[in-house]
């Protein structure tokens, strides 16, 4: 039996808010191996400047990622959808090892595989340095909660 990750395109808009929150919320667990499993094998990514293909590199870029990225908070949005594609924006904050606290800024056009694996992902995205009483996005570790407000609500 072939894996699977539902739902499938093509996408309804119940299905691609649920892709985006189950992406979110995996991403908010800091787990590349957990994450990269939403991803086909072969997935080619351009995050930033860059360029990698497979499961493998996208564990070594989580991991340095969230390296670097400490205390991250991450919200997405559905921006659209058609057929197999999804586009959403985002935002998270993090914190260096020096204490600087950042607000990143970005954009994703994901495309999916037949069987609701993410077979392509590109994500442009912007830091801007934010002081620490400038957070927004202050739950606990793990994933937002449900009551929590969207980039939206916020005013993001």
């Amino acid at each position: 039996m072939p894996e699977e990750r539902p739902p499938f395109p093509p996408f309804s808009r119940e299905d691609a808010e649920k892709k985006v929150r189950m992406a979110e919320n995996a991403w908010n667990l800091r787990d590349p191996v957990k994450v990269s499993m939403a991803y086909s094998e072969d997935s080619r990514w351009r995050n930033r400047a860059e360029f990698f293909q497979g499961r493998e590199a996208i564990v070594e870029f989580l991991t340095r990622k969230w390296a670097r990225e400490l205390d991250y908070h991450l919200i997405k949005e559905l921006w659209t959808y058609g057929d197999n594609r999804i586009a959403v924006r985002f935002q998270y904050e993090y914190r260096d090892d020096s204490g600087n606290w950042f607000r990143a800024h970005g954009n994703e056009n994901w495309e999916f595989n037949e069987q609701g694996f993410m077979r392509r992902r590109e994500a442009s995205i912007n830091d801007v340095p934010i002081q620490k009483s400038d957070r927004k996005f202050l739950w606990g570790e793990g994933p937002r909660p449900d009551d929590y407000p969207g980039l939206t609500e916020l005013g993001l």
